[in-house]
């Protein structure tokens, strides 16, 4: 059963801020997560801008500042070579700068192809995996004392409908978006009696994006929602309440739906 949305919807109309919080976004330089990020900038947040685009990552640092944000911090970061030595370079950083970290969203990732398994290249299999999953993997497991530092830290994860319910053609991405499923559900778990941070996963639903447009070309952009709008659900598990929703998922076009922000779906 789906919690209820009913607390989410009672914060989220409350605008909550992030003032001071220091936050991971990956997945930065496009799409949901340069939205969340430039949000997160406006709303007070710290925000730690990690992709491997650094022109659009610079682009995204002038964007916050000009929006009144507090000044970002742009760690430029290829999830393709990522490994567990390079994770750790990169929370060494964070905590040298912060000592801590109170959030962190996972957005990034690559759709790779929707191939069916028969003919899928393997090369692009073993992309798709390494940055949707395994590189996934290495961050969180690297950031995760410094987490422990918050005094609430959140994880939020970007899924998918194909990462929990089974459609043939969406290859190593649907496979990768379970994995994150699972990873998600045991880090619950093993959080649970042991540690004050929290993971939930998000799930935004069909958005406009390139990603999109690469999953399905011939769908009309203007029947979805713009990344905005469903910003909604991933500041909300960043905040102290969702605590409430440890371990579970949140449809974001269900929360847009009862915010009357977009229809149903």
């Amino acid at each position: 059963m789906s919690p209820s949305l009913d607390p989410i919807v009672s914060l989220m109309q409350t605008s909550p801020r992030f003032d001071q919080q220091v936050i991971a976004v990956t997945g930065a330089s496009k799409g949901i997560g340069r939205a969340l990020a430039l949000e997160l900038g406006r709303r007070g947040a710290i925000v730690i801008l990690i992709a491997r685009d650094l022109s659009a990552l610079e682009s995204l640092y002038d964007a916050i500042l000009e929006a009144g944000g507090a000044e970002p911090v742009i760690v430029p970061c290829d999830f393709k070579t990522l490994d567990a030595n390079t994770a750790l370079e990169l929370a060494e950083l964070i905590g040298g700068e912060f000592g801590r970290l109170d959030g962190l969203v996972h957005m990034g990732a690559i759709m790779g192809g929707r191939e069916p398994i028969q003919t899928h290249r393997p090369d692009h299999w073993a992309n798709v995996i390494q940055i949707n999953l395994n590189a996934v993997f290495y961050l969180t497991q690297a950031l995760l004392p410094l987490l422990e530092q918050s005094t609430a830290g959140r994880i939020v994860m970007a899924t998918s409908s194909v990462g929990y319910n089974v459609q043939a053609y969406w290859g190593a991405y649907a496979v990768s978006k379970a994995g994150l499923e699972m990873l998600t559900g045991m880090l619950a778990q093993e959080l649970e009696n042991t540690s004050k941070t929290r993971v939930l996963t998000v799930n935004p639903g069909g958005t406009r994006t390139a990603m999109r447009a690469e999953a399905k070309p011939g769908e009309d952009p203007t029947s979805l929602p713009p990344p905005e709008l469903v910003l909604d659900a991933f500041l909300f598990g960043l905040c102290n309440e969702a605590e409430a929703f440890h371990g579970q998922r949140i449809n974001a076009r269900d929360l847009m739906a009862a915010l009357q922000i977009w229809p149903a779906s």
